[in-house]
Order: structure tokens, then sequence, then C-alpha cells
């Protein structure tokens, strides 16, 4: 008994509507990621689309070629580049849009007679139009018949290339910063709003205080408060004050030869006993 519907139709039916939704979609998404998903989508049904019509070489490279590699390469872009990007408003190459839709309606025309010839023509059997096998059918029909289509289409896929590369382009309308004017606008931020130039202080006082919740001195001897993150500031995690006070005072009484009664001490655990009395805090 002849079966009325084979897989290769039940294939068709089911994956067709889902890379044509996938498709439409891919151009329609706004972030770059979504649109990588949803090409991968196609490749991968375009594929089994091939393995249903019998073709083994083309859902190979259909899957190791373009899914595996060309998509991952389209993957790995973003991850690199980012895929955070502001759309310009200004048109690099003059009337892109008309020529875009003379492309457009020129694949609709070619569509239109290539599905036309599939419909109305006389179908041939795998075995007649392939004799010699899949691979070996490609390769005579690319590189003998479609010889001068496969060479235009590759000279295609190098213009396309290179449009994207002057496209992705933008001219730099203001001049280069060099370190002379980055100096300049330091100083100037300074000057107009207290900015300071220079950079920010690091955490800790004296040797035996090297966390980041340990303010740093400055050369008066006061605490510099932009010396701990802000984030431990508004946790209540910094080191008190009042301690920190304490042991500058010490120390500066000690460098001016009154020692007094406040010396600071050793943190707890700490053997000093292999330094001589010069090395000692």
């Amino acid at each position: 008994m002849t079966s009325l519907v084979t897989g290769g139709q039940v294939a068709f039916w089911m994956l067709a509507p889902v890379m044509v939704l996938a498709a439409i979609a891919m151009i329609l998404v706004r972030k770059a990621v979504h649109s990588a998903l949803l090409l991968a989508t196609v490749m991968v049904c375009l594929a089994v689309q091939y393995a249903a019509q019998d073709a083994p070489f083309l859902f190979a490279v259909q899957i190791i070629v373009y899914t595996g590699a060309i998509l991952m390469l389209f993957l790995f872009v973003l991850m690199l580049v980012g895929v955070d990007a502001s759309d310009s408003l200004v048109e690099t190459i003059r009337g892109q849009r008309l020529l875009a839709g003379l492309a457009f309606l020129g694949i609709g025309v070619l569509l239109v007679f290539a599905v036309g010839n599939a419909v109305y023509g006389d179908p041939v059997g795998l075995g007649q139009a392939q004799p010699d096998g899949n691979p070996k059918g490609i390769a005579q029909l690319l590189f003998g018949k479609y010889v001068f289509a496969f060479e235009v289409t590759s000279a295609l896929l190098i213009t396309a290339a290179m449009g994207a590369m002057m496209l992705a382009h933008r001219e730099r309308l203001t001049r280069k910063k060099t370190q002379r004017d980055l100096s300049e606008e330091r100083i100037r931020k300074y000057a107009d709003h207290g900015v300071h130039p220079g950079p920010l202080p690091t955490p800790g006082v004296l040797a035996r205080h090297n966390a980041v919740d340990t303010p740093a001195l400055l050369p008066d001897g006061s605490i510099a408060p932009t010396s701990v993150s802000r984030v431990l500031q508004a946790r209540g995690t910094v080191f008190p004050e009042s301690e920190e006070r304490d042991e500058v005072n010490a120390v500066r009484r000690i460098s001016e030869g009154d020692p007094g009664d406040q010396v600071p001490t050793e943190p707890e655990g700490t053997d000093l006993s292999g330094y001589g009395e010069g090395d000692k805090l």
C-alpha cells in the first residue's frame, strides 16, 4: 500500500512555519542576542529539511559550518564587543533605502520564478538527478553549470562584508583628546568644581593597618574620607574614626618626643621579637 504522506512532507509542514516565524522575528527583535538565537533556529530547521530531502551532505554542512562555526562566531563577537549599541540616525550611504527596496523586489521576483519552476515543472527522481551521489552532484553543479553564479556570490559576500564595515564606521566629529587635554580638563574641574585632579588615596593607615575598611591619612594627619569605598561607608563597616584618631594622635606625640601614656599597641598575635628596636613602630 502506497503511503499518502511521507516523512519529508511531515517534516516540511512542521518545520516550515517555525522557520518562517523565526526568520521574521529575527529581523524584528531589538536585541542582537535574540536575533542570533532565532538565526540558530532557522539554521537547525533548514538542516533537518535537507536531511528529510535525502541530502546528507547539505545536512552535515549546514550543521557543522553554519550552525557550528558561523553562528558561534556571531555569538563570540557579541560577547566580546557587547550588545549595547546606539542607533545612528545619519545614513552613511545615501539612497541605501531605495537600493534595499529594489533588491527586495528583485529577490521576490526570483523566488516566484524558482517556486513556479519547481511546482509546475516535471518532477525528476533523486536517482536520475544525482546518479553519483549527493556530494558529487553538488560539486558538478557549483563548479560546472553554475560556476559563474558561484563566483559572483563569492564577490557579493566580500562586498557585503566591506559594506558592513563601512556602515559600522563612524566619522569622528571632534578631535581626539591627548594626554595634555586630559590633564587640562582635570585641572579645570579642580578649579571650577573642586574635583581632586589626582588619584584617590589608598586605604590603610600605618604599617599595621592595610585593610580596605581603614581610612588613609592626609599630610596634615586628618582622615581622607575618599580612601574608603562608599559601599563600606553606607554599610557602616569602616574602621572606627575615634580609634583611628587616637592612634594618629599617639603617633604624633611620639614623633614630637612626648610619648605620654597612650602608645599605639600592637595587634594581638603579632610577634616583633625578631626585629631590632629601630624596626618597631
